[in-house]
Order: structure tokens, then C-alpha cells, then sequence
């Protein structure tokens, strides 16, 4: 195997790996950075680097770790990734090698991950406790080469934040309904064929069996640049099988995707390319649209030279808007201007080849909520393709979700064929839903958050983001000339020069859904209704609703004289380091600096640049063998008013401001900090301590110190570390902390009356999960704040109490003997906090007139009446803010979903409210909005909640292995009693139906 690896990198054998982790010879993983395919060549010069000393003892650069099957795989992966540097590799060995934990690779660059092949280098993510398989966040430079992920509980592959990012001879795969793939089937498993896909669950099929416990994405760059995704494969994914979205630059060429809902996916893209791609076996073969509510809005994609065939497996999708694709459908678009489609082949398909509609078919005229969204698909050029045997077998509609359950979109299919009257019952070669928007010639231009207008692109189409406000309406003037009338071709479409088979209608517009509120209301009064010859009668007499066959509105040369210019194709630019992260420190460096002498009373600063051994090494603590004693060096015990669920673990923080600087005070809506912290000066350490009381033994247990430090690169760039120490006993009997970033676990159990409201929780857990390094960074770091993983806790507003330790067990030692005063006013007497107003403080050392996050679990702490609408919304979202919103904001972890939970946020669809889910698969439960007003039981947020089990549904995803249940309850106590259809978007939920036309 060693003639696989490229020169250059050093051999480090997964024997090695463990005394390295033990001897710090990491970094913790928590630099800043983003993207990634990086040639694995490329390599800075190291010999001009300007900074003085001993830099070849200091630095390694080019490792190789390597990952064999066996009992220590997941350990040894584990390992390596938190490793990562530029010029590593991590080198998987050949056969099945089974992991119990998620590939995480953050916040590096230029690195790379490979197999010995896709056929030879299995890794299986069946019984992982993570919902991805691999996720890259935030890399600069990453290549995932030679290797296949089998049923990972969610996506597959996932890059997100990543700039030059490649993903090349991988696969994507699912067991699906068969037996599961193990290491004595894989080699004959991996090869899944298309012959005769089912057309409805339960139908025999010879070659695969999907099923919706399947994970959702099989390859999903999501919020990147400069991707490209080749020679790759997805196989059984309950959504997507190989997708692109919200991301610049962006090519997907000779893949192949096989028995998943839809096979290939770009959404929202700006710069997209298919090429040269199989789709066979979906539920649909290629989809290029754009998704309300998320990051960015997509313009220009192209497909080309690929094949669509037998896309006619049922569609198994949880919800969302791909679980309403009908099977039988080679190509969709709708809401994305400016795509060219030439030299493809659509073949075998039951519903259409290609489907080009509109959100007005779905949300109805002028009810699409996103007003940045432009609903409909425009500057569509359809040419020299060549069509077979399309519209031949309409899916029939699904009785009991029409009735019982007042989703209407498997009605569709069925309405298309009724209205077809030339060709009762079938489609066509392309189907059109003949929707097309109307000048609203009193829609101003939208503006920003700052009251100035949005920038827009050459033809003066606004280009939004998901910083900018929802307009009050969708302007739409850039389509129009001063007449009013509709600039073509280029706010059209253009077909021409298609090999369309006879075999198959040519083409048919439906006019939308008119006449579908017709079949509805005859369902209601005679289900028996819901037949072809039952509908068919529907019809009989009617004008105006039935489709047409004539396509010569698509016949720009006749019309205009000229047809769509040809779309640029997509060119990643090369590839080059940042310089922002620095190689790995060598063992003699950390070695230097750690072993210092401790002074008394003195931190060891010099240390704080690398990650040492041990937690004493630092010398933070008065006591070196209790984090609960006092500060050294004038470091501050703090408390928060609302803090982040961890298993019911009482912690211990304390801020250790260096020496001589201070912190900066600037609150959130007033000095546009809206999810920021304090702002740290470099040399800052933030230390917690995670511990477990029993106050009826009068025990507590020691389990994790966590720092956050903010260092300096060689750059000269600030960024924030994370390493993570876990509580043992060591050999001369003391407690000591070892470094781990590689996390763990523990038993534990707790015993205590909660300081807050004096209620008693106890219970237990026999795994509580202690983060690895990369884990961190997922919560910690976002782009609106220092890179790595920056502090999310002490925000001035969640800091605007009196100190009081959350556990009396200290009673008034060590950090329990300091002043219960308010915090913010005694770090500024104390030197160490600046730009502080003159507080107002209360009895209670409460600040009145600065910003306050309430304790969300005491009523009428928010200031409204105990128990009145304002204050349940108020305290339920300070819940929200420190157990979600560092993921759920438009900057961080989860931006690409557009479910946002920033504190000063309006409560509306981007808050959930009515909320269409993002990426969501089988973490949706089904469900198809996120926050049901009145209807907790409907709502996906609630369910994820309350679940401490399945990897795809349990949120938030780490820190917690039980369910919060005093937090649920007032989630469930919000959703039921306060969110009502009043809220902004409140009525958009309809019937739980995706298609809300007819609401």
C-alpha cells in the first residue's frame, strides 16, 4: 500500500498515532480556514518564512496517517482527523472497516483522504453515533479520493464551508431494504445494477431495495466554492443522491446516481455543470432549482452530455419538497433563471423527461413567503437532446394522505394526465406548468438591513442573501420593459432542436393547478371519485383548464429571430494555500514549553501556545488538582443566566483576561453584536469544568476541563483553540487531567436541587459524550467571529447577573468565596473589562438598563407576567439561543438550513414558523414544516428535541446523550399555547401539505 501515498508526506502507522495524541503533538483542530481541493502536491515555501527561531524543530509538515480494519479503526481514525494539517493525509487501508463515529474534519487545509478504490476500501458507518459519515467544515483544500461510505445514518459525504473541495472514485451507499452490507457481502453489494425499479413500495425488484430509513444525502457540498465532484456514485439516499447547493462554482461530471429519491441536485448554486452523469433508477434523474428561506439564491447552470433513464422508482423521500417529485421524471426545474440543457439523453421515463415549473404551482399566485425567492424558472434553453418513451404511466395519487390527511400533491400527477385530453392519462416529453409572473409595477426595488437597495446583477435582478430582510412584496420590473410587456427570450424559455420520440406526446402545458380544487371538492363528497374515469368526468364541458399541446411559445427563432445565448461552462480556478494555519508543533517544542516550572500564583503564558500534556503543566488553578479552587493570576469565576444543556453536568467557568489588557464590552443590538461575546484580548483563556453533583452523598465528580485560548498564528492572525482535558486518577493517587482530543465518554449520574428554581433532578447516564476536538469547532466556530473555536457563552447580555456557582458543593472556597455581585460591574472594578455604561443595578445585581438574557427556566424572569405569551417567548428563546442558535444563525454550523434562532431575530419562517424543512431526511419525522402554530405533535423542531437516539433526528447533536425534558416542555408549551396563525407566515402551514395553492 505504501506506493499509494504521495512523496513527501512522512509515514505515521496507526501504532504511532496513540503515544503522538498522548505526547500533544496536536493542534486541537480549531483554526479558521474554508474550503477545499487542494492539489496534494502543492506545498508552501518554508525556507523565506520570516519568523526568527528554531522553525524546523518547531514545524512537521507532510504526515501520513494511516487507518486499518480492525477493533481500534474508529480510535485511530478519531486520532488522525483532529490531527490534520496542511499536507497530511489520512490514508484508509483496503477492506470493511467499521466505524462507531463520524469522519469530522474542520478548520484545516490542503489535506487529504483516500482508500485503495471504491470497490476496495469500505468504510461503514452503520452503527455510528453520528449522523454524517465524512464532514469537512470550513477546510481550505480538501480531496476525498478512492473509498466508499455505506449507510451512514445521514449524509454520506458532507463538505460545508469548504473552498476547493474534490470528491473524486467515491461512493455513496445504502443497505436499503436488503440485508446490510457487512465485510463478507461488500464486494458483491457495492455492484447495484438498474433493471426494473419499483413503481410502488412493496414491488419486486431484482436489484435494489430502497427504503426510507436510508440516510438522506449521499454527496453534499453545501455553502462552498470550487467543487467538483468525479468518477462518483450514490446508491439507495432518501433525498438527494449526489447534490450541490448554496455554492459558488460548482461541477459534477461522469457520476453516477442509482435508487435514490432524486439522483443529482444542484440548488441554489451559482455557477453549476452537470456532465457527462447517469441517472438511473431515481425517483427523478436531475433537479436544478432554487430552496426558499436558505443562504443564497442560484443563477446559471448547465447540463450537458448526460443520460437520464428508468427514473421511475416510487418516491421514498420523509418530506420536503423532493418528497413530492413524481417518479417517472428525467429532469425538474423551478425557481432558477439562466440553465442550458443540450446534448443529454432522456430515456424510459413514466411521468416526463423534463418538468419545468413554478412555486406559483405550489404555493399558489403571489403566496410564495420568501419574496427574495423569484418563483419562477426563467431563461431556460432546452436544445439538441434527445427524448424516448415519456408520460407512459402517471403515478396514481396516494387516497389516504389525499383524505385523511389533506396532502394534495400525489394528486397531481393525476391531474396532469386528465387535463392531457389529446392522451387521456399520460404526460409528455416535456411538461410545462404555463405559470409566468405579471409586472407588479408597485413593488419598490428591496433594500437591506440599512435601509439601502440590495445589489443586483447585469440585468437588474436583485442578488439576495440571507442577510437581507423579507421584502413586503417580489419585485419582478427587471423582466419587463417600460410598456409592461415581458422582455424576450431572455425572461422566457427557448426550445428547439430536440429528437423528440413519437412513441411520446411531444410537449403539453397544464395550466397549473386550475381545476385541481374541482377534483377535491368532488373527493370530499364521493371518495369513489378518485378514479381515471371518475376524474375524467370532473372535466367533462369545462374550458380553459385542460392543457394544450402547442410549444411554438418556446419557438424563440420563430418569435424573436434569435434564441438564448450558450451559458459559459464552469472553470475552478487553482488551488493555493491560505498560510493561515500552521503545520502541526513538534513533540521537542511542546515538550519546551510545557515543562516549565510552575511560579506560584503564575500562569505558565508560554505554554498557552501549544496543547499540553496535562492541565496543570498551565498552572491555572491555585490548586493544580482542582479546577474548582482559586484562579491564578487574577482569573474571574462567572456564571450564566441561561446555559447550554450538557446532561444535567453543573460547570465551573473562569475567564483568565492577561495580565495588564481587558476585555471590550459591546452589547448585541446596539452595537451590532447580535450573537457575538465579550471581545478577548489574545492570550485570554476560558476554562470549564464539567462535573456531576449528588448532593445526597455530598460527592461531585470531576469529568472534563474544557479551554478555549486565544492564540496567534505565524500569520499573525488571532484565532481560538479548544483542547479538552478529561478528570482520572493518576499514579500517586491525585486527580489529574489528561489531555483529550479525541473526547470520550463516562458513566454518570446526578443528585441535586437545581439553583435556579430549586427543583430536584436527578438520573443517569452510562455515556455521556465528551467532545473530540473537531467536535467543538462545530458549535464554536461561525464566520461572523474570530476563527477556530471562539467562546459563545459569555455574551454581555447572558453574563447580566449576580455570580452565585451553579452547585453550593465548594460552599465559600475557591470560587465559591467570591463576591455575589453583579459580574459584569466587578470585572470592570477589577481591571479587566472595558467600554462598560454606567449600570443601574438592581436588588437582585441585575443591570436594568443593559441588555438581559432571561433564566429560561424561571417564570417571569423575562420581566413579562409569570406564565403570560411574552414571557414563555421570552424565556424559550434564550433556550433557544444557548442550546441552538451558535449552529442555527446565517453564519454558522447550520446557515445552509435557513432556520435561524438569533435573539433580536423576528419570530417568523426564518424562525421556523411554518418553515419548510432544509436537509433534513429522516431527521423531519415526517413531518413537513418545522414549527406548526398550535400543533407541537406536528412540528419537526419538538421531535428532534425530545429524541436522545437516532443520530438523524436528536438535536442538538452533541453534548447531550438524554433528552432535556424541562426544556422540551417548554419548547411544547410555546409551539401549543403562544405560536399561533397571527405570527408572520403562521398561516402557511396548510394541511401539512407541501403544495399550499389550494389553502
Amino acid at each position: 500500500m505504501n506506493n499509494t501515498f504521495l512523496p513527501g508526506r512522512a509515514d505515521y502507522s496507526a501504532v504511532r498515532l496513540l503515544p503522538l495524541l498522548l505526547a500533544s503533538l496536536l493542534l486541537g483542530g480549531c483554526f479558521g480556514g474554508g474550503g477545499s481541493d487542494a492539489p496534494a502536491g502543492a506545498r508552501p515555501d518554508t525556507t523565506s518564512n520570516p519568523v526568527a527561531g528554531d522553525q524546523q524543530s518547531r514545524f512537521s509538515d507532510g504526515r501520513v496517517f494511516r487507518v486499518d480494519a480492525g477493533p481500534d479503526a474508529t480510535a485511530d481514525m478519531v486520532s488522525a482527523m483532529i490531527q490534520l494539517r496542511p499536507g497530511d493525509t489520512l490514508a484508509f487501508g483496503c477492506g470493511f472497516i467499521e466505524l462507531d463515529h463520524g469522519l469530522l474534519i474542520q478548520a484545516t487545509e490542503d489535506v487529504l483522504i483516500k482508500g485503495c478504490g471504491k470497490d476496495d476500501t469500505v468504510l461503514s458507518f452503520r452503527n455510528s453515533d453520528n449522523v454524517t459519515g465524512l464532514e469537512a467544515l470550513n477546510v481550505r483544500g480538501i480531496t476525498v479520493q478512492d473509498l466508499t461510505i455505506a449507510d451512514s445514518p445521514g449524509d454520506a459525504f458532507k463538505l460545508k464551508g469548504v473552498k476547493w473541495g474534490t470528491l473524486r472514485n467515491v461512493r455513496a451507499i445504502w443497505s436499503g431494504g436488503g440485508e446490510p452490507i457487512t465485510a463478507s457481502n461488500y464486494a458483491n453489494r457495492l455492484q447495484v445494477q438498474c433493471t426494473n425499479p419499483p413503481l410502488n413500495e412493496g414491488d419486486p425488484t431484482p436489484d435494489y431495495i430502497p427504503s426510507s430509513a436510508s440516510g438522506r444525502y449521499g454527496i453534499y457540498p453545501v455553502e462552498s466554492e470550487n467543487i467538483l465532484v468525479d468518477n462518483s456514485e450514490s446508491v439507495g439516499a432518501s433525498d438527494a443522491g449526489i447534490y450541490v447547493g448554496q455554492t459558488n462554482t460548482a461541477i459534477i461530471r461522469n457520476s453516477r446516481a442509482v435508487y435514490n429519491v432524486m439522483g443529482f441536485e444542484i440548488e441554489n448554486v451559482q455557477g453549476g455543470e452537470y456532465d457527462s452523469n447517469l441517472a438511473e433508477c431515481n425517483t427523478g434523474g436531475f433537479l436544478i432549482y432554487d430552496l426558499e428561506n436558505i443562504t443564497q439564491y442560484g443563477d446559471t447552470s448547465v447540463m450537458l452530455n448526460n443520460v437520464a433513464r428508468n427514473n421511475n422508482t416510487y418516491n421514498f423521500a420523509h418530506s420536503g419538497l423532493v418528497s413530492a417529485v413524481p417518479r417517472g421524471t428525467g429532469f425538474i426545474t423551478l425557481g432558477y433563471d439562466n440553465i442550458e440543457i443540450f446534448n443529454n439523453t432522456f430515456e424510459d421515463h413514466s411521468t416526463a423527461a423534463v418538468i419545468y415549473t413554478s412555486y406559483e404551482l405550489i404555493d399558489g399566485k403571489g403566496k410564495t413567503a420568501d419574496k427574495k425567492l423569484d418563483p419562477y424558472t426563467e431563461g431556460l434553453h432546452i436544445h439538441h437532446n434527445v427524448m424516448r418513451n415519456s408520460g407512459y404511466d402517471l403515478p396514481p395519487p396516494n387516497l389516504e394522505k389525499v383524505l385523511l390527511e389533506g396532502q394534495v400533491e400525489s394528486v397531481l400527477p393525476t391531474l396532469i394526465g386528465l387535463k392531457n385530453l389529446g392522451n387521456p392519462g399520460q404526460g409528455a416529453h416535456i411538461v410545462w406548468d404555463g405559470l409566468l409572473d405579471e409586472l407588479d409595477g408597485d413593488c419598490p426595488f428591496p433594500l437591506d438591513a440599512s435601509g439601502q437597495p440590495v445589489p443586483k446583477d447585469a440585468h437588474g435582478k436583485p442578488i439576495h442573501t440571507n442577510e437581507h430582510p423579507n421584502p413586503a412584496c417580489h419585485y419582478n420590473a427587471y423582466k419587463f420593459d417600460t410598456a409592461g410587456n415581458r422582455k424576450l427570450p431572455r425572461w422566457g424559455s427557448c426550445f428547439h432542436d430536440n429528437d423528440l420520440g413519437p412513441e411520446s406526446q411531444a410537449y403539453m402545458n397544464f395550466h397549473g393547478t386550475q381545476g385541481l380544487e374541482l377534483v377535491l371538492a368532488a373527493a370530499e363528497q364521493d371518495p369513489a371519485i378518485l378514479t381515471p374515469e371518475g376524474l375524467q368526468s370532473v372535466f367533462e364541458g369545462l374550458t380553459g383548464v385542460v392543457a394544450d399541446t402547442d410549444a411554438t411559445v418556446h419557438d424563440c427563432q420563430a418569435r424573436f429571430g434569435t434564441v438564448l445565448a450558450p451559458l459559459p461552462r464552469v472553470t475552478i480556478p487553482p488551488f493555493q494555500r491560505s498560510g493561515t494555519v500552521d503545520p502541526a508543533p513538534s513533540a521537542e517544542y511542546i515538550n519546551r514549553l510545557c515543562s516549565k516550572p510552575a511560579r506560584p500564583g503564575v500562569v505558565n503564558r508560554d505554554a498557552l501556545a501549544v496543547n499540553c500534556p496535562t492541565l496543570d503543566q498551565y498552572n491555572l488553578f491555585a490548586d493544580p488538582h482542582d479546577p474548582r479552587s482559586t484562579p491564578n493570576e487574577g482569573g474571574v469565576p462567572f456564571v450564566l443566566n441561561s446555559k447550554l444543556f450538557s446532561d444535567y453536568a453543573t460547570k465551573y467557568r473562569v475567564a483568565f483576561v492577561p495580565p495588564g489588557t481587558r476585555a471590550v464590552y459591546v452589547d448585541g443590538q446596539g452595537g451590532s453584536n447580535v450573537n457575538g461575546t465579550l471581545h478577548f484580548p489574545t492570550g485570554t483563556v476560558i476554562a470549564k469544568t464539567f462535573a456531576f453533583t449528588d448532593e445526597s452523598t455530598g460527592t461531585e465528580e470531576l469529568v472534563e476541563t474544557r479551554l478555549l485560548i486565544k492564540r496567534v498564528s505565524e500569520s499573525g492572525k488571532a484565532f481560538w483553540d479548544g483542547p479538552t482535558y478529561i478528570w482520572e486518577t493518576g499514579s500517586d493517587g491525585q486527580p489529574v487531567a489528561r489531555l483529550a482530543m479525541g473526547g470520550g465518554t463516562r458513566a454518570v449520574s446526578w443528585h441535586y436541587q437545581d439553583e435556579v428554581t430549586g427543583e430536584l433532578v436527578s438520573g443517569s447516564t452510562a455515556a455521556y459524550a465528551i467532545p473530540n476536538a473537531n467536535q467543538c469547532i462545530t458549535c464554536h466556530s461561525n464566520d461572523d467571529v474570530e476563527s477556530g473555536a471562539a467562546p459563545i457563552g459569555p455574551k454581555p447580555r447572558n453574563l447580566n447577573r449576580a455570580y452565585a456557582p451553579e452547585s453550593s458543593f465548594m460552599g465559600t472556597g475557591g470560587q465559591g468565596g467570591f463576591p455575589r455581585v453583579n459580574q459584569l460591574q466587578y470585572w470592570a472594578d477589577q481591571g479587566i473589562l472595558t467600554n462598560l455604561p454606567a449600570l443601574q443595578i438592581d436588588n437582585r445585581g441585575v443591570a436594568t438598563n443593559i441588555e438581559r438574557l432571561p433564566h429560561w427556566n424561571l417564570p417571569g424572569d423575562s420581566g413579562a407576567v409569570a406564565g403570560s405569551a411574552a414571557d414563555i417567548e421570552a424565556r424559550l428563546r434564550a433556550y433557544l439561543e444557548v442550546n441552538c442558535q451558535h449552529c442555527h444563525n446565517d453564519r454558522g454550523a447550520a446557515s445552509n438550513t435557513g432556520y435561524y434562532l438569533d435573539h433580536f431575530r423576528t419570530v417568523d419562517a426564518g424562525y421556523g414558523i411554518c418553515k419548510k424543512p432544509t436537509a433534513t431526511g429522516g431527521g423531519s419525522c415526517g413531518r413537513q414544516h418545522i414549527v406548526v402554530p398550535g400543533d407541537a405533535d406536528s412540528s419537526i423542531v419538538a421531535c428532534r428535541m425530545a429524541d436522545d437516539s437516532d443520530p438523524q433526528r436528536r438535536m442538538p447533536p452533541i453534548a447531550r446523550s438524554v433528552a432535556h425534558d424541562e426544556g422540551v416542555a417548554l419548547l411544547t408549551q410555546w409551539i401549543n399555547t403562544v405560536v399561533d396563525s397571527s405570527y408572520a407566515n403562521g398561516d402557511a402551514c396548510g394541511n401539512g401539505s407541501i403544495f399550499q395553492a389550494l389553502q
